[in-house]
């Protein structure tokens, strides 16, 4: 019994120590440590209060929570800084009279990543997203919550994958 002990020993450390080095998300962070994400301000020609602070939160909650990465303020290895370029509704479907049957909200943001350890990885891209509420619903309350929070989820992914995935 001692001898298989002895012979599983290895095995098993072998496996606990290749976890580290798979990740669930996919996300490569090299040898980063840190990161900062910058206020993205607002400037869209159409202004929603807050949704500067909301959408910068949303990044920098999402890559704590999918990363060993530490947020900073200052020096991130990995830096994450733009605006938000685009706010705009639209009509999307039309009723028998010509009217609006279903509006889409879009929401375009603009992304400089810069990993200090890699320029190589640098980019400069646009993400967009939108969110479809029928024509009757007023784009407030509860109904922008949910348009926000789908469109701000999508958009970070998006970041996400394209700045510390290599799918």
């Amino acid at each position: 019994m001692k001898k298989i002990s002895l012979l599983l020993l290895p095995v098993f450390m072998l496996m606990f120590h290749s976890c580290g080095i798979y990740s669930f998300t996919g996300a490569d962070t090299g040898a980063a440590s840190t990161f900062q994400v910058n206020l993205f301000q607002n400037s869209a020609d159409i202004v929603e209060p807050g949704i500067d602070r909301d959408f910068t939160n949303r990044l920098q909650d999402l890559i704590q929570n999918q990363t060993n990465l530490s947020l900073t303020n200052t020096g991130g290895d990995l830096v994450y800084e733009g605006e938000i370029v685009d706010f705009y509704i639209a009509p999307m479907t039309a009723t028998a009279d010509n009217r609006a049957a279903q509006n889409r909200l879009t929401i375009t943001v603009l992304v400089r990543f810069f990993n200090t350890l890699d320029p190589t990885k640098d980019f400069e891209r646009r993400f967009s997203h939108y969110y479809d509420y029928g024509a009757n619903q007023l784009l407030n309350g509860a109904v922008l919550v949910t348009a926000l929070d789908e469109i701000f989820t999508r958009i970070t992914e998006l970041i996400f994958n394209a700045s510390l995935t290599n799918w």
